[in-house]
């Protein structure tokens, strides 16, 4: 583990406190875990401190934990996660926060802090329905605006929940159930005897 890794890990430890549930420094990158409650007064700090000085954001997206460990995962099922980069101390950050709740899950948005989260937090909240309260456009950003639930959430349907397509008679794009039926494919072996052998 670097020197610069531990500093990092040390400057966090010292600014955020009580707000960082847990501080990991692995496989070269620091990950700091803060609590939901206090996400945007964290990340002020992450931003503001000159001891860290984290002026860009540079990703966020959603995590479904459902079944995460094939079932052994036993906290909050969605996360965000960022990604910050400070290019006065040429560092960067993993920030992870998960929404208190389940069916409603709800974390503050980064957005007055970072604009750069505009059209990320968009994508989280239309992909995994996370909801971040204080983004003044929240719309759903890749899927159609009829579409119904959260396609990267784990326990979304594999053939959706309807069917679009352009119907030639009203000249316009109907939706219908799925007429796709489910099945299990299972592989069929062909070989023939002489195969990879000498003819």
């Amino acid at each position: 583990m670097s020197d610069r890794l531990i500093q990092l890990a040390a400057n966090l430890e010292k600014v955020l406190g009580k707000r960082a549930q847990s501080i990991d420094v692995a496989l070269g990158e620091v990950t700091v875990i803060v609590n939901a409650d206090t996400y945007l007064e964290s990340a002020l700090l992450l931003r503001n401190d000159p001891s860290l000085a984290f002026e860009q954001l540079i990703d966020l997206c959603g995590v479904d934990y459902l079944d995460f460990r094939d079932g052994a995962w036993h906290g909050q099922r969605f996360a965000v996660v960022t990604h910050l980069l400070s290019l006065q101390h040429n560092w960067r950050l993993r920030v992870r926060v998960f929404a208190p709740e389940d069916t409603y899950p709800l974390v503050a948005s980064l957005t007055p802090i970072w604009s750069s989260a505009n059209w990320f937090e968009r994508e989280a909240f239309d992909l995994y329905g996370i909801l971040f309260e204080g983004h003044d456009d929240l719309r759903r950003l890749l899927t159609d605006y009829g579409f119904i639930g959260h396609p990267f959430r784990k326990d979304f349907p594999i053939t959706g929940n309807v069917e679009m397509r352009y119907d030639p008679e009203l000249k316009r794009v109907v939706y219908q159930p799925v007429t796709i039926e489910a099945r299990e494919i299972t592989p069929r072996i062909v070989r023939e005897e002489q195969y990879g052998g000498s003819v």
